[in-house]
């Protein structure tokens, strides 16, 4: 329950520098009655113009930061001070006292949870904090349309029934609940599109991480090509190496040095064979040549000996045979000498040739050199060395890859992606639910207000005196009939208007409170002096009354109608004397 207690105004309207106080912390009718001092003759005492409307508009505006009508906020100053406009109102919501002040000139907007002011981070000069006017309404729960037709009735306000059938159709929902569904459909919205916006940012961090991974997984398969021609290039060699190492080990190295001492001597000798054979042929290649010349020379010396030339067959005189012939003798002379001398070399070349015998088969050995045979043991070692230390060699690619696909490579993780497209999807079933216009909720929820509504309105327009049926239909329409006839609103008259105004705002007040929580104030300001006649005025009194003593409220009446005073036992006169208005409760008795 809200229960308003008090309302102080300074320099607001016509109200003054002069704190004027509102005790609302009262159970019954208190009627607001104005008196003009400032004018004289005939007119003095005139109830217009003094400010009995300053409460309900110092009301609104301390509540929402506007007044009852369009008034600008700079226009609610008192011209005459035009500053320091400041006011104040305390109330109490489940046990906890809330304040209020706001102001302008300097501007002014505090709301305070008893003694702990709210800290907005938008507060500005002019004290027009979004922030803080949004707390403020957040306690209050109540619209400003709904607090003109429910706490504040006026004049100033367009009846419900002369508004367009959108405006109608906005309160009648606030009414009734429906606007609560699109309230929370409303953050609905807002959490889906939070819902999709993380969706959508899931995937935009997945599909990154994926392409992340794709190209790591990339450079590691190519890594992988290079580790295995590593490996592969290990394995030859290690093939190599044993290869070489258990060809060596099956080589005797003492009968390979054996045989390379064998070849060494088997070289010599077939060297020095060699050349006998050589020399030998040459020799014999000589002694043929030799044998060839004698048998010419002796061919050519029997030729002359018949004083025939050798060379051209002429017959020779005596004196030149006898000394071509002695030139071819000592030339077979020679001949003879050279051919004794090469027989005896070919003799002994021979001699030499049989000393050498038959050869031997020239020896196999597994090293071409000698000295290999000799450091074939320290091959054997540095083959050994050379296998060991290749096969402990590691792949320096594999540290890199497993580094790569552990550490590189970022896990992908779909949890929040599919908590969130759950949670959308389930966001989307409500909104569904809160706004189609057929669903359930929406037709449950107007059906059972609706029916109060109209139950409620009916006792008042009973109560009242308007002989018409108004009723709200479950498109939310209304239908206005009097002895079966359909009417329009503008078909009534002042009276039967003025009586159905209040009815449908005594209703709204009813159904409001029953489906969020009990105001303790009501006013009502000049509407039973809106063309109601005695019989209207009667009955608006009396629900009135039964208002303040049955519901404990405290119910504000502000007309021009003395003889009403009569009819309550608390009065707040409204005295403007000197320009400024001040309130008088009960012969002169302050607020």
């Amino acid at each position: 329950m809200i229960t308003i207690k008090n309302l102080t105004i300074k320099n607001f309207l016509s109200i003054g520098n002069t704190t004027q106080a509102i005790n609302f912390d009262r159970k019954d009718l208190t009627l607001v009655l104005g008196e003009n001092i400032d004018l004289g003759g005939d007119d003095a005492g005139a109830r217009n113009g003094v400010g009995k409307t300053c409460v309900i508009n110092a009301l609104s505006y301390a509540l929402f930061g506007q007044a009852l009508t369009n008034i600008k906020k700079d226009n609610l100053i008192n011209r005459t001070n035009g500053k320091n406009m400041l006011v104040t109102i305390e109330f109490i919501k489940d046990g906890v006292t809330y304040r209020i002040e706001r102001g302008r000139k300097p501007g002014v907007l505090a709301f305070y949870q008893g003694d702990v002011a709210f800290e907005a981070k938008d507060n500005d000069a002019q004290g027009d904090s979004r922030e803080t006017q949004s707390a403020i309404e957040r306690v209050i729960n109540i619209p400003h349309e709904m607090f003109c037709h429910t706490v504040a009735l006026n004049t100033y306000t367009s009846p419900f029934l002369s508004l367009r059938a959108n405006d109608q159709r906005t309160i009648i929902e606030q009414l009734l609940g429906v606007t609560v569904l699109s309230e929370r459909a409303d953050k609905l919205k807002e959490a889906i599109r939070m819902s999709k916006e993380t969706v959508t940012s899931e995937e935009h961090r997945i599909k990154a991480i994926t392409e992340a991974n794709k190209k790591i997984e990339e450079q590691v398969a190519a890594i992988k090509r290079k580790q295995k021609i590593w490996d592969d290039k290990k394995e030859s060699d290690i093939a190599e190496i044993t290869s070489d190492l258990e060809s060596m080990l099956t080589i005797d190295i003492t009968a390979e040095i054996t045989a390379h001492k064998k070849l060494d001597e088997w070289v010599v000798a077939d060297t020095a064979r060699s050349k006998v054979i050589t020399a030998l042929k040459q020799v014999d290649r000589d002694i043929e040549a030799v044998e060839k010349s004698i048998k010419q020379v002796c061919a050519d010396i029997d030729t002359l000996k018949s004083h025939t030339c050798h060379a051209c067959g002429q017959e020779l005189h005596n004196n030149r045979q006898q000394a071509m012939l002695a030139e071819k003798e000592a030339l077979l002379v020679e001949h003879t000498a050279a051919l004794t001398e090469l027989t005896a070399s070919q003799t002994k070349l021979s001699d030499e040739l049989d000393t050498f015998g038959a050869m031997p088969t020239k020896p196999t050995t597994h090293y071409k050199k000698s000295s290999d045979a000799y450091n074939h043991k320290n091959s054997i070692d540095k083959l050994t060395s050379q296998l060991e230390s290749r096969m402990a060699d590691e792949n320096p690619y594999t540290d890199q890859i497993a580094e790569m696909e552990n550490a590189a490579l970022t896990p992908i993780d779909y949890t929040v992606i599919d908590n969130a497209n759950k949670a959308k999807d389930h966001q989307e079933f409500l909104l569904k639910l809160l706004t189609n216009k057929d669903s359930f909720i929406r037709k449950r929820i107007i059906d059972q207000n609706l029916s109060y509504l109209n139950a409620r309105l009916s006792q008042y327009l009973d109560k009242i005196g308007l002989p018409h049926t108004v009723v709200f239909q479950n498109d939310l329409s209304v239908n206005i009939e009097e002895f079966g006839r359909d009417l329009d609103f503008d078909n009534l008259s002042r009276g039967e208007r003025g009586r159905l105004i209040l009815s449908m705002d005594f209703a709204f007040r009813d159904v409001w409170e029953s489906l969020y929580e009990p105001i303790n104030l009501l006013f009502i300001d000049e509407m039973i002096d809106n063309g109601l006649d005695a019989s209207g005025v009667e009955s608006a009194m009396s629900i009135l009354k039964r208002m303040g003593r049955d519901t404990n409220k405290s119910v504000w009446l502000v007309s021009h109608r003395d003889e009403l005073a009569s009819r309550v036992s608390n009065i707040l006169k409204v005295v403007k004397e000197g320009g400024f208005t001040s309130f008088m409760a009960n012969e002169d008795e302050l607020a």
